[in-house]
């Protein structure tokens, strides 16, 4: 089914499996879908930042959208299909749709300053993609350099009748989304969803000011799906005690440049994925970081067993 604002719940952010020697591991793909079907997420999201797409030749793309797409079944697939050119763009959104994609995620180039260019570059993208391709607004200023108020994005809103959802991931943040909402409750900006991203760093209240829950990474994909199933049912204070226990290690994985490789680190300890192994250029991490990271989950399976790992 095609991606409408309707969308909610958690739509993890998948990392893409590699073997030591740089391969696909396309078995670890198959794992790591199965697992975010079996843990609650509703959908999934792959070739974004943390999938390592700029390191994919646009084969390996379209190859590794194809596998999760294939996979996930009837769990919804976003694919990211940001590039420099339109050409490359639509090929990709073209491809991934045609494996049965949910709908495409687009990022804005760092060239982008006034809100003029930035609207007209989401129209552009829009028309690339083919009006009847859902798409994706990725609204993170802190990685792409651009800075989307909520005016720009009820704009793009109002411009593009296939945008759906914007993935939130700016930092500070909460007045955004409530803002955006205002402009939905005063008829201004039609109702889209919004998932936000930022490996969940602001999850707890980011549910509360009208977010309808996450796109993001982190390890514990699981813990994300439960924080915004028990904000979403009125059950504020156990949502908050789950996001506490896990917030020092969901912090430490939020490091600049070396944050991948933790997060991978994390999920082979899960065995989700069989190796921690990223393309080069890789971040990698230190012994110090490695023993760091063990105290950490030892400490968090004191609250939640997910982490004795």
């Amino acid at each position: 089914m095609p991606l409408d604002a309707s969308a909610r719940g958690v739509y993890p952010i998948a990392p893409t499996p590699f073997h030591p020697d740089g391969r696909i591991d396309v078995e670890s793909i198959d794992r790591l879908t199965d697992f975010y079907a079996g843990c609650g997420a509703t959908g999934l999201t792959v070739l974004g930042v943390m999938g390592e797409a700029p390191k994919l030749d646009h084969a390996e793309g379209i190859a590794v959208a194809t596998r999760f797409i294939r996979r996930a079944g009837r769990l919804p697939v976003i694919v990211g299909v940001s590039a420099p050119g339109f050409a490359a763009m639509a090929g990709l959104a073209r491809a991934s749709m045609e494996a049965g994609a949910a709908g495409v995620m687009i990022a804005p180039p760092n060239t982008l300053r006034t809100d003029d260019q930035i609207a007209t570059y989401y129209r552009q993208a829009a028309e690339a993609v083919g009006s009847d391709v859902p798409f994706v607004i990725q609204d993170y200023p802190l990685n792409f350099s651009v800075v989307m108020n909520p005016g720009v994005i009820r704009r793009i809103v109002q411009e593009n009748a296939n945008c759906v959802m914007l993935k939130h991931e700016d930092w500070p943040g909460l007045e955004k989304i409530s803002a955006l909402r205002a402009f939905e409750a005063d008829g201004a900006m039609r109702h889209i969803s919004i998932l936000c991203g930022n490996g969940g760093l602001f999850l707890d209240f980011e549910c509360e000011r009208g977010a309808d829950g996450a796109m993001t990474g982190y390890a514990f994909p699981d813990m994300l799906v439960d924080v915004v199933r028990l904000s979403q049912a009125g059950e504020r204070d156990a949502a908050h005690d789950l996001f506490d226990a896990h917030l020092p290690l969901l912090r430490y994985e939020q490091q600049p440049g070396v944050g991948l490789a933790i997060r991978k680190y994390v999920m082979a300890r899960r065995g989700l994925i069989a190796s921690d192994a990223q393309r080069k250029p890789v971040g990698g991490m230190s012994a110090t970081a490695r023993a760091e990271v063990a105290y950490l989950l030892a400490r968090l399976a004191r609250h939640d067993p997910r982490a004795a790992v």
